[in-house]
C-alpha cells in the first residue's frame, strides 16, 4: 500500500469513527469502548472497522465476552429498549 493510500484509509476510518460517535443510534458509550475493546479485538477482529458487523459479532459471541463487557452490553440493550418503547 502506498503512503497516499495509507493516509486516505486512516482518514476514512477516523471520519467514520467521528460520524458514528455523533450518531446516537450507532455510537458506543465510552464505558462500552473501555470494557469491550479487548473482547472485540479478540473475538471480532475480522469485522473491524465495520461497526454494525462488530456489534453483531459481539452479540453472537456474548457468551464469550468478559463479565464487565457483558454487563455493559446488557445495560445498553435495556436502555435501548426503553428508548424505543418511550418513542412509541
Amino acid at each position: 500500500m502506498t503512503r497516499y493510500q495509507t493516509i486516505a484509509t486512516l482518514f476514512a476510518v477516523a471520519t467514520s469513527a467521528i460520524v458514528l460517535q455523533t450518531s446516537p443510534g450507532l455510537a458506543f458509550s465510552s464505558e462500552a469502548q473501555q470494557m469491550c475493546t479487548g473482547d472485540a479485538m479478540r473475538l471480532c477482529s475480522s469485522e473491524i472497522p465495520d461497526i454494525p458487523r462488530v456489534r453483531a459479532c459481539m452479540v453472537r459471541n456474548k457468551a464469550h465476552v468478559s463479565p464487565g463487557c457483558r454487563a455493559v452490553m446488557d445495560r445498553e440493550a435495556t436502555a435501548s429498549r426503553k428508548r424505543e418503547a418511550a418513542a412509541q
